[in-house]
């Protein structure tokens, strides 16, 4: 047996069993998993248990685990909760536990949620399934950038290489060009109405056919409209739009006819909403939008900087953190880069530099120096949920001083100014390939300040007295 199968059996055990698992899913670093009765969870001997780097307990009860490792031991974590099932070690039926499941679930929501959280969780829902081909385009995206400049300053043979830099293009455009539909796709899931419709209301911002010769006109302002014009914001909202109109045409129309009057109603009536109404709508906003943010970080500089740096992780802690997608991909859209996001991911490495002032100040504390050695490699990857719900937000005092860490690394990032990331997903060293422009250099420093705040803030001041008593 693998080490994941091993991982995966522990963490079913601690967390009750399978009459214990209604349904589980994972995303790029947590395992979320739907509990019957949480105060079956043995969450001490969870956390002790050597791969898991930390807990939430959220809506599901999430086990973090880094990236890479979480998809293994959710697939082992399938197998063997599929295993303990046909064994009979459930107590009850698939059905019975899913109904109890369900019902747990809802009261949570009832209890923990809002229109305007589960609003966000939607627009997460949405883009974090594709992260990783943003990630994977992105880099490929580097690699031909610095190769087409290679050739422009004359280091490599134009004739010989400007075909590889083509086809790296084409790989790199397959997510850039046609994001609209991917996006069109996951946000009908969401939103409860067909994928597949969902997706063609997303290609018809591409405007596929239209030229310059036989333009279709803003209604607004008689401009001609452009391709992807209004963006994912476009997007969402017409796939809203269409959610809406397909549900009340399931309720109309006759089952007999429901296949083929449905879609094309659906289409034609949303189709040409979303040509006419929202993609000038759409385009007015996001072209507004992009240009203040732009404008002001321009004009606050490492005062913008410092704000976005110290506040985002406190973001994340609210889920507010997830509305900062679509307006990333725009920006990319518009641009080609979003400056936003390497402010950003100077939060994650004031928790860095944090962690090791911890790890420094707290040697006698056993158990918070091994949790700290666990969570740091994949913290300056970029991954910050074990070293925030596993070291500093615990102790309260190194949370607050880790925040300030990473505003200092966002005022230098500010005060460079024009630092933007080609796309999205990484964060602190593993977004360096991704800086536009070859201005990885200006990126590091503000990492390096960042570290730098956070180790010597959280030394000096950020340090709880019983967190350095003597423990196992």
């Amino acid at each position: 047996m693998s080490k994941y199968h091993d991982l995966a059996v522990q963490i079913l055990e601690a967390v009750g069993g399978s009459s214990n698992v209604s349904s589980y899913t994972n995303c790029m670093t947590r395992l979320r998993v739907t509990v019957v009765d949480r105060s079956r969870i043995a969450e001490a001997e969870l956390k002790k248990i050597n791969g898991v780097l930390g807990v939430v307990d959220a809506e599901t009860y999430q086990i973090i685990l880094g990236p890479g490792v979480v998809t293994k031991v959710a697939e082992e974590f399938g197998k063997v909760l599929k295993g303990s099932v046909s064994e009979g070690e459930s107590s009850s039926s698939a059905e019975q536990l899913q109904s109890k499941g369900a019902k747990m679930k809802a009261l949570l929501k009832k209890k923990n949620d809002t229109p305007f959280k589960n609003f966000l969780r939607k627009i997460g829902s949405i883009f974090i399934p594709l992260i990783p081909a943003f990630v994977g385009a992105g880099l490929i995206a580097g690699i031909g950038s610095i190769l087409a400049n290679n050739i422009t300053a004359g280091n490599l043979d134009a004739a010989t290489w400007q075909q590889y830099v083509t086809i790296l293009n084409v790989i790199k455009n397959a997510i850039f060009t046609y994001l609209v539909i991917y996006v069109g796709i996951n946000a009908a899931k969401e939103f409860g109405a067909t994928p597949a419709l969902g997706g063609v209301i997303g290609g018809v911002t591409i405007l596929t056919g239209v030229t310059a010769d036989l333009p279709i006109f803003n209604i607004f302002t008689g401009a001609p409209l452009t391709p992807g014009q209004g963006g994912v914001i476009g997007v969402l909202i017409a796939v809203w739009i269409l959610s809406i109109v397909e549900k009340y045409l399931r309720k109309v129309i006759p089952d007999a006819v429901d296949i083929i009057v449905t879609p094309t109603i659906a289409l034609l009536v949303v189709g040409l909403i979303t040509i006419f109404f929202i993609m000038p709508f759409a385009g007015f906003i996001s072209s507004n939008l992009i240009g203040a943010i732009n404008w002001t970080l321009e004009v606050g500089g490492a005062f913008s900087g410092f704000v976005l740096g110290a506040a985002f992780l406190p973001l994340v802690m609210l889920g507010l953190h997830q509305v900062l997608t679509p307006i990333h991909i725009e920006m990319i859209n518009s641009s080609g880069m979003t400056l936003l996001l390497p402010m950003l991911a100077m939060a994650g490495a004031g928790q860095v530099g944090a962690s090791i002032a911890l790890w420094i100040r707290c040697k006698k504390n056993k158990s918070l120096t091994n949790m700290i050695k666990g969570a740091l490699p994949v913290g300056i990857l970029g991954i910050g949920e074990p070293l925030i719900y596993g070291v500093t937000l615990p102790l309260g005092r190194p949370f607050i001083t880790a925040c300030i860490g990473g505003g200092i690394g966002g005022a230098v990032i500010g005060l460079f100014g024009n630092v933007g990331a080609i796309a999205i997903g990484p964060s602190g060293v593993a977004l360096i390939p991704l800086i536009a422009n070859g201005l990885w250099l200006k990126y590091v420093i503000g990492l390096v300040a960042a570290y730098a705040g956070g180790f010597i803030i959280t030394y000096f001041f950020g340090v709880p007295k019983d967190a350095m008593a003597e423990q196992e």
